[in-house]
């Protein structure tokens, strides 16, 4: 936590527990295992959506939607930090800034010398790293462009999590779908079902892709044949970031749960970390195999240690 000018270390307890995907008891003779989160706050974050590790210049980038998520307004923006938390721009990229186009940022994904960007119903490309705009691909039909992750290629997937402005918050807009989006502007609808359950993270698995959803709290595989295969369904939902652990376990953050948890691959659940409120998309610095939190409600980011 960066406050009145103090790096705060929190320790929390992480559960190396294995749960039943239902009941989630614990094992009462396993041990707890310590480990300490680093909490960054009051530097100026305006919703924090999505965190990402660059390592070619070994920085994170942070999507600010700085308002409302549906709405362009133009002034969203992506900060820069270092490791260590420090600033080193805030408004790196900004959607106030001449010849850039930049709303309500949402998912982020680094493939080559490319930064995607989720952003309503548009992927913007940046290059890196200059950060400089190089397109915007409009996708038709989308409404809620959400979790995005990169391909085995010159590409990345991105989620529609159909979602559009409600009487009281978001409704259902049916337009829930999964899009291959290439770095030449060019994309294609790979999945797509108004009962999906609002897919928001997604990530690569060989030839596979990974999906949680927001609304239904599912997990679930689809195929190359573009089939759907469903996965164990944590005890809440809510889900939002997703990522792939090198041991093949998965990891994602529910907003029901105020969690971390962990589907291991006898397919039951574990929670790797707790007391996080509305933790989004999910971030991991391979370089220091710490996972990156940010914490949409509290303008916040989590770095935890694995």
């Amino acid at each position: 936590m960066i406050s009145g000018c103090k790096r705060i270390f929190f320790s929390i307890a992480l559960f190396a527990l294995c749960y039943s995907a239902t009941s989630l008891a614990a094992d009462s003779n396993a041990d707890n295992i310590a480990a300490k989160l680093t909490i960054i706050e009051d530097v100026g974050f305006k919703t924090p959506e999505s965190i990402e590790y660059y390592p070619a210049e070994d920085v994170y980038l942070v999507s600010n939607i700085n308002g409302n998520g549906l709405t362009a307004d133009g002034n969203g923006f992506i900060s820069k930090i270092k490791p260590d938390g420090s600033v080193i721009k805030l408004k790196w990229i900004d959607g106030n800034q001449s010849g850039v186009v930049l709303n309500a940022p949402k998912g982020l994904a680094i493939q080559g010398n490319n930064l995607y960007v989720a952003d309503i119903n548009q992927v913007h490309i940046f290059e890196l790293p200059s950060g400089k705009q190089k397109t915007s691909v409009k996708i038709k039909n989308s409404t809620f462009l959400n979790g995005i992750t990169p391909g085995n290629g010159h590409f990345v997937y991105v989620t529609d999590s159909g979602l559009k402005a409600g009487k009281k918050s978001y409704a259902p807009s049916g337009t829930d779908a999964i899009y291959k989006v290439r770095a030449n502007g060019k994309y294609e609808l790979i999945f797509k079902d108004k009962n999906m359950g609002h897919p928001n993270g997604i990530t690569v698995d060989g030839k596979e892709l990974i999906v949680v959803t927001f609304m239904s709290g599912e997990v679930f595989r689809i195929d190359a044949k573009g089939k759907r295969h469903e996965l164990p369904k944590p005890p809440k939902g809510d889900l939002d970031g997703l990522l792939k652990l090198d041991d093949g376990r998965l990891l994602m953050s529910s907003w029901g749960a105020s969690a971390l948890y962990v589907l291991n691959e006898d397919n039951t659940y574990s929670i790797l970390a707790d007391s996080l409120e509305a933790a989004a998309d999910l971030g991991f610095d391979t370089k220091r195999k710490r996972v990156l939190i940010p914490l949409f409600n509290e303008n916040k980011l989590v770095f935890l240690q694995l």
